[in-house]
């Protein structure tokens, strides 16, 4: 019986890794194929979409990943933990205001450009990529539901960028290789936190910077998915259901 139970349990935790990876990619290959093949023209959907994932991310940082990250500290470091935790928090906010000077946004729903680009725009394949693969470090520490919210974040954002070069008129060829490459960023992230051991001695301030990174493109969403930051019953029954969904979790 206790071997059945052992296999059990092993069979769901290789099941769960699997997920782990896979979610996050494949909620940005639906996206590119979503804008590829449906060419969705309705903004207000999308929008609600983004404060739905914007509210869920958020959530989901403030329910799980803040407590945990304050506990380990106390731990390594006693009475300053507060401090030393709230310092790396902060330098992940500042770090990803940095970024979003070379994506312009994008990783909230913003893309800028121009109408006609001949060339993948690097600056802000870089900071996508940085962006999505720390988002995928946490999530080989036991936070699988941080999977799912990072899945949920990226659908919207892949139909929005695919959509944007597509209308920029960037080949085919180069948005593919675009979107495939972001697509694998966040589960190189998570296999990176599995498998380089040197990079766990540091888990817990890589996961505080993370936790900056995620407070301030969540907070962002939410503050940005409607016109003119006009109150929404559409978009406020998605913050609750976004809330909700992280909770019961």
């Amino acid at each position: 019986m206790n071997c059945l139970t052992d296999s059990t349990i092993n069979l769901l935790t290789d099941s769960t890794k699997k997920m782990n990876y896979l979610l996050p990619l494949l909620s940005v290959l639906l996206g590119y194929l979503i804008a590829l093949v449906l060419k969705p023209k309705n903004k207000s959907n999308l929008k609600l979409l983004l404060a739905f994932s914007g509210s869920f991310l958020l959530s989901l940082t403030v329910m799980h990943l803040l407590p945990e990250i304050y506990e380990s500290h106390e731990h390594a470091l006693g009475e300053s933990h507060e401090q030393n935790a709230g310092i790396f928090i902060m330098m992940g906010i500042l770090f990803q205001i940095i970024l979003e000077f070379f994506s312009k946004g994008a990783e909230h729903g913003h893309v800028h450009g121009h109408p006609n680009m001949s060339h993948i725009p690097w600056l802000l394949f870089i900071s996508l990529c940085i962006h999505a693969f720390l988002e995928g470090f946490p999530v080989g520490h036991n936070h699988d539901n941080l999977a799912l919210g990072i899945a949920i974040h990226h659908l919207p954002i892949a139909i929005i960028l695919t959509t944007f070069f597509i209308n920029s008129h960037l080949n085919k060829q180069a948005i593919f290789a675009f979107m495939l490459t972001f697509a694998l960023m966040t589960p190189l992230g998570t296999f990176a936190s599995d498998y380089l051991t040197g990079l766990n001695e540091y888990h817990s301030e890589i996961t505080a910077v993370v936790i900056g990174i995620l407070f301030h493109i969540s907070s962002t969403i939410i503050f940005e998915s409607s016109e003119g930051h006009k109150f929404n019953i559409a978009k406020v029954s998605m913050i609750v259901l976004g809330i909700a969904l992280a909770y019961f979790l």
